[in-house]
């Protein structure tokens, strides 16, 4: 045993099986030069504790499948995680997950590993991905010893990128929903924002065929140019 071991938090207790399950967890993917419409994307949604990346914590995990061009309705996965000791925040309120349906969800790391084996080896996309990619990576590494190495695109910078015209670069997921005038019925849980983000998606994937951004390793080399684009000054 080294040294300095023990200054190094130990890693979470795993039965046997989840760590059997880990193990055949396909390795991240990195993105290609297939056509967007021949990717296979889980369109990710969390509802957490809060807004704090360090403390607050994954509350539920909504994600549909875009894949062949559409949303594979036949591909949707919803938990609601079991979070002891909750405080009641504002965002509680807001996704309308009370104490009781807390209480009566999933065992983090059993909901964790079956949403890892919905993905499988595909990127994923959000609305305000690094969020969402901060929060599913520390709950995955607390509950399962798992380091999250998969893509993450955000739909809010692909929209701009493809569609500078609207005007609206610090938009949320409701103000684009209005400018391309979705219709969406349900809000503020997470399979509802994740299947608004899907249909988001799907519009702005066509904008950027369009625009000659024809597979998902364009669309990220595309947004890591606009990306500096944006953070270099104007005079």
């Amino acid at each position: 045993m080294s040294l300095f071991s023990w200054l190094r938090p130990a890693g979470p207790s795993l039965s046997g099986e989840l760590q059997q399950r880990l193990q055949r967890l396909p390795a991240a993917p990195v993105l290609g030069e297939c056509s967007l419409r021949e990717q296979r994307w889980v369109v990710l949604d969390l509802e957490t504790t809060g807004l704090n990346l360090n403390k607050d914590r994954v509350l539920s995990i909504g994600a549909v499948v875009i894949e062949d061009g559409a949303i594979d309705f036949s591909q949707q996965f919803e938990r609601t995680l079991q979070c002891a000791e909750l405080k009641l925040s504002p965002s509680v309120l807001i996704h309308g997950l009370g104490p009781s349906a807390i209480a009566n969800g999933s065992d983090p790391a059993q909901a964790l590993i079956e949403f890892m084996e919905f993905v499988g080896d595909s990127p994923l996309l959000a609305f305000h991905a690094p969020f969402d990619q901060h929060m599913l990576g520390r709950a995955l590494k607390d509950h399962l010893g798992y380091k999250l190495q998969h893509a993450f695109l955000d739909v809010a910078e692909i929209a701009p990128l493809v569609c500078p015209q609207a005007n609206i670069r610090e938009a949320g997921l409701d103000e684009w929903i209005n400018w391309f005038k979705l219709e969406v019925f349900e809000r503020h849980n997470a399979s509802a924002d994740a299947l608004a983000t899907a249909e988001l998606a799907l519009i702005l994937f066509s904008r950027a065929r369009q625009q000659q951004i024809l597979s998902p390793l364009n669309l990220q080399q595309r947004l890591s140019q606009w990306r500096r684009r944006q953070q270099t000054p104007s005079f």
